[in-house]
């Protein structure tokens, strides 16, 4: 009676998920169909940032003085947060460019102490207010372009015509917050 009890309490529970899950299934597949990556490029990167992540963890000075952040994008690979000094900066880097399939390292890590939890919370704010203006914007394509922020840098990825860049850029720039935008784009113009 228990057992019966217990299955159809967590039925009645998974009831009220199933809009959820199929929901963010949906959300994830039409984010998936307006990328212009291949299926398997947008695998690859998860791959890498996965790969990249577990070997800077593997160090133990990494993983306790160094704050990094690991973004794939087709390939390119962008290392965002802070190293306490050069060597471990440098360290991050080889342990990215030795990673398969990673065709280009930029490394933004800046040399210092580890950003705050109020400077990281700010950052995923500027985040969130870049990438609803990109998606606001006629002339941009949001789900073509990746937002990262550190320190109130912004930088963006992804695969665009030029004037779409150029677009996000401004659109970036003029966002309360930010100081600085870097742009890694790949051109398809």
């Amino acid at each position: 009676m228990k057992y019966l009890l217990t299955t159809v309490v967590l039925l009645a529970l998974l009831q009220g998920c199933a809009p959820v899950i199929v929901g963010g299934a949906a959300v994830g597949a039409v984010a998936v169909a307006d990328d212009q990556r291949t299926t398997g490029t947008i695998i690859d990167d998860q791959g890498i940032e996965l790969k990249i992540g577990k070997a800077i963890d593997g160090v133990e000075t990494l993983r306790e003085q160094a704050h990094i952040n690991v973004t794939s994008f087709n390939g390119v690979v962008l290392l965002s947060g802070e190293a306490p000094d050069a060597p471990l900066r440098e360290q991050a880097e080889q342990l990215a460019r030795k990673t398969v399939k990673v065709r280009h390292v930029a490394n933004e890590l800046a040399i210092g102490p580890m950003t705050s939890f109020a400077s990281r919370s700010r950052d995923s704010w500027i985040t969130t207010k870049v990438k609803s203006q990109l998606f606001g914007d006629d002339g941009v394509s949001g789900n073509q372009i990746k937002v990262v922020t550190e320190a109130q840098t912004v930088y963006l990825m992804g695969l665009v015509a030029r004037r779409e860049g150029e677009r996000a850029a401004e659109i970036s720039r003029h966002t309360a917050g930010v100081k600085r935008v870097v742009k890694l784009f790949e051109y398809t113009d």
